[in-house]
């Protein structure tokens, strides 16, 4: 049964109710639930009659008073039990997001109203794909609440994120972020590393131009992953060091289970990563002191695995001699393979093989890019051969 009181000045008083849930069967102490501000009795009772019925139920929920930071910081405990570093660390990122604005506030106050403004003003402010991350992540802390029992009501559910507008000027602008290089520009480019290029420069970006491999999962590759007379190169791992410090990196699985991968290679860069591997060979003689020989094939000179920032340094060094003004990334020698691949007539299913994506339509998505790429250079060809035999 519920209590009822009655406080406050005169002619301002409100009207609040107690209801007993019994002892505790761990702490040994009584348990209630209680609530106020109700102007009159008839509003307090109706509330604890609601509350009174789920009593009866077995259905009823005390919601809990833990801030919102605190539930964050104990859900990516252990959400990080079950993925990688590089998971929790993204998480981790998108969490400040709710944290900066609900860090000290209750849960269980965190209304539908208040997530949804909170989803609109991402939208404002980052891409749709960015937003839907940041969204994701609420929807599952909060779905850790409820199964925990928390809260009673999940404050994420059908909420939609906005359609990202275009705008006016970027459509007029038509400026979009190029991703890959041309073929004849590639052959420049690797002609370039190999007469101006710093050590492993030529060995790096060829090998990201003919296999299409991540910049992670080269890093991460191994003697042992390179088939010499096959011919092949297995990807199983991939490098993860966020903080660029050569000490503190971790090998990862890849970035899914079809990114674990035997890939085909040609014989020239088989015959370069030989002639890499007996300088490698000379390197650890000369400094067998301070090698730290875990069988990296692109491995500095003291064998831990080179620097994903270094390899970027060096990109610009020589976009920048090349005169190649292309907003170029090493993900956009993965691009210019796929590029190559469907420009040689390669099917999709053995793109999707060769590029380690366990989803076709990744596949897809980029295998339509890079064609309609494909079909306004052969319009803009065609135009330039028409002008010319009109003239």
């Amino acid at each position: 049964m519920a209590h009822y009181r009655k406080r406050g000045k005169k002619g301002q008083e409100t009207w609040s109710f107690i209801i007993d849930l019994g002892l505790d069967p761990l702490t040994k102490k009584r348990k209630q639930v209680s609530k106020g501000g109700f102007e009159k009795k008839k509003d307090a009772q109706a509330a604890a009659r609601i509350i009174e019925l789920e009593i009866e139920r077995g259905t009823f929920i005390k919601e809990s008073e833990m801030p919102f930071e605190n539930l964050a910081h104990d859900w990516l405990k252990s959400y990080g039990l079950n993925v990688k570093i590089s998971s929790v660390r993204a998480r981790e990122k998108e969490m400040k997001h709710f944290i900066c604005v609900w860090g000290p506030y209750p849960i269980k106050n965190i209304t539908k109203k208040m997530y949804q403004d909170r989803i609109y003003e991402l939208s404002g402010r980052y891409t749709r794909n960015y937003t839907s991350g940041i969204h994701a992540c609420g929807r599952m802390l909060f779905r850790h609440a409820m199964d925990l029992g928390l809260i009673k009501v999940n404050p994420t559910e059908n909420i939609h994120l906005p359609k990202q507008q275009t705008k006016i000027e970027d459509l007029e602008s038509g400026q979009e972020t190029v991703k890959f290089i041309e073929k004849e520009e590639l052959a420049q480019f690797l002609k370039l590393c190999q007469t101006d290029g710093l050590e492993m420069d030529s060995l790096v970006f060829t090998t990201l131009a003919y296999t299409g491999i991540r910049i992670g999962e080269l890093l991460a590759l191994k003697w042992a992953d390179i088939d010499m007379d096959q011919s092949r190169l297995r990807v199983t791992k991939t490098l993860y060091n966020p903080n660029n410090n050569y000490r503190e990196y971790q090998l990862l699985t890849p970035k899914t289970t079809g990114s674990i991968r035997t890939v085909r290679i040609d014989n020239m860069l088989v015959s370069i990563m030989k002639k890499h591997r007996m300088k490698q060979n000379e390197t650890k003689l000369k400094n067998r002191q301070l090698y730290n020989d875990n069988a990296f094939i692109f491995a500095r000179d003291d064998g831990y695995p080179q620097l994903r920032k270094v390899i970027e340094v060096r990109l610009k060094r020589l976009l920048k001699i090349a005169g190649i003004e292309k907003n170029i990334t090493p993900h956009s020698f993965r691009h210019t393979h796929t590029s190559l691949l469907i420009e040689a007539g390669v099917g999709i299913k053995e793109i999707q093989q060769r590029l380690g994506h366990t989803d076709i339509n990744t596949t897809m998505n980029i295998y339509a890019h890079m064609t309609a790429n494909m079909e306004e250079k052969a319009s803009h060809q065609f135009s330039e051969l028409m002008k010319d035999l009109l003239l």
